[in-house]
């Protein structure tokens, strides 16, 4: 084993129980625990089995990077790139926050959840697998079948915790072995289908993608759609400008901010998010955590 550490400093408003809370969704602790102010994440980077362990304090993560085996320095800096990505440091929330400071809807939202950001999944692979799991289910259940996939194609790290696994991975498994086990057929064949294309090159997940030249290429795969592109560019890229018109909670937010009865449908949805381009991304976040929110 091989082990590298390496502090990241974090904002003056960094909220930690956000991030937290979203490395902890799953009780049964499978790939990932969190314990007080520590997160266990254990991840395939680079074909390796790597465990992503940090504590987090006022000013700085700690991070401690445990990997099984003999590593290269890129899979070091896949590692490095994971952290920034599960400590929601991508996306700048100041921009945003100054873009809507005198908007009457989003203004008191921002004022109210100051400091905001959005949690990336470790690895670009990781996203999408993640938005396609999670496509029309609710989150219980996506859960657990996220829970069962790792467990079907991930490997374990010798600290005992399961990895997330990579497109070879995957790509490996059969049908049978995900539809025998809760997963629709048609997810399963999407799951497989990107699994297959990443691993021999047909669907590159490149950090650096330009995420407009993405988007067209995965919104071309049977079984992906709008929200699914959206998704995978937000948790995935750390995209900025994600339109999340198709997210159910999004519609539901937004109709609530509104003071109707109801959810916009996608069309109004749309139109209305265009007008916080190039921020929507944040617009999303924002209308989410709302939710959490007495209504005004």
């Amino acid at each position: 084993m091989m082990v590298d550490t390496l502090s990241i400093a974090l904002p003056a408003d960094y909220r930690s129980a956000d991030v937290l809370a979203f490395h902890g969704r799953d009780a049964e602790g499978l790939a990932e625990q969190v314990s007080g102010e520590r997160i266990r994440k254990a991840v395939l980077l680079d074909g390796v089995p790597v465990l992503l362990d940090v504590t987090l304090t006022p000013t700085t993560a700690q991070c401690r990077i445990d990997v099984d085996g003999a590593p290269g320095a890129f899979t070091l800096a896949l590692a490095q790139e994971a952290l920034r990505s599960m400590l929601a440091l991508r996306i700048d929330p100041a921009p945003f926050a100054a873009f809507v400071q005198d908007d009457p809807l989003f203004g008191p939202l921002v004022a109210r959840e100051s400091g905001l950001r959005i949690v990336q999944s470790a690895s670009i692979f990781e996203a999408l697998t993640w938005a396609i799991i999670g496509q029309q289910i609710n989150l219980p259940f996506a859960i657990s079948l996220r829970r069962t996939f790792i467990q079907q194609a991930g490997r374990a790290h010798s600290s005992g915790l399961w990895c997330y696994p990579e497109a070879p991975d995957v790509a490996r498994l059969d049908l049978e072995a995900l539809t025998s086990r809760k997963f629709s057929r048609a997810k399963a064949e999407t799951l497989l289908r990107v699994a297959r294309m990443a691993a021999n090159g047909t669907l590159p997940l490149a950090p650096d993608d330009d995420p407009a030249r993405i988007a067209p290429q995965l919104l071309a795969i049977k079984g992906i759609g709008p929200w699914t592109v959206n998704y995978t560019l937000l948790r995935g890229y750390g995209y900025a400008d994600c339109s999340l018109e198709g997210d159910v909670a999004v519609r539901s937010a937004l109709g609530r901010l509104l003071g109707e009865a109801g959810k916009p449908d996608l069309a109004r949805t749309q139109a209305w998010l265009a007008r916080y381009a190039p921020h929507r991304t944040m617009a999303a976040a924002y209308l989410w955590a709302s939710l959490s929110q007495p209504a005004a």
